[in-house]
Formats: structure tokens, sequence, C-alpha cells
């Protein structure tokens, strides 16, 4: 399944986060496996040249996250960014996480 062509669906709860299993197929559709954390968060690390290039990195991850009104959570220490998503109103996984994950992997190209 190419999750680069879907767009995220709005969600307010009342679905239920990822199986294990589903977390897997999921993860079958990215390029690379991203680490899972606590069971209910993908998560992947980047390391730039230095912070203006790891800077504009992320500017490109906010246009991806404000496009798809799905917003990971970003951390910056000077060349180092990681991102970690989940979706907060459901407390884990959900289809959301994995579409941006792929669209923020063609960054990667």
């Amino acid at each position: 399944m190419d999750l680069t062509k879907k767009k995220c669906v709005p969600c307010e709860g009342g679905v239920e986060p990822f199986s294990p299993s589903e977390i897997e197929t999921y993860q079958s559709y990215l390029k690379k496996p991203w680490d899972i954390i606590e069971g209910i968060k993908i998560e992947k690390k980047y390391k730039f040249k230095d912070f203006r290039q790891a800077m504009e990195f992320v500017n490109k991850v906010a246009d991806i996250a404000n496009v798809e009104d799905h917003h990971p959570d970003i951390y910056i220490s000077y060349s180092r960014v990681t991102i970690t998503l989940w979706t907060h109103a459901i407390g884990g996984l959900s289809a959301n996480d994995f579409i941006v994950a792929s669209k923020i992997e063609l960054l990667e190209d």
C-alpha cells in the first residue's frame, strides 16, 4: 500500500488504537521501520550537517503536518531531530501516523 497517496482523516477519539499486528502491517508499508516506543508511538531520529539543515528539514515536516492536520512531536538538538508520531486522541497509533511517516520519508530522498 502506498501511504503517500493517502490523506489523514481527523480523529477525535472513539476508535481503538492499532493492535500490535496492525502496527506490524503498517510498518511494512514504510521504506524502513520506525522505532516503536512503548507500543503506542513510532519514532525516527535524523542527523544533519548543522542546525540550519535540521531546521530546513523540520520546516518541511511542519508543512506536511499542516497539510495532513496531523502533527508529530518534534525534538531538535542542534543537528539532530527526533520525530515522534502517535494519535493523542486515542492514546496510540492509527493510520494517520503511518501516512505522515511515509510522507516524511519522501524528504529523505
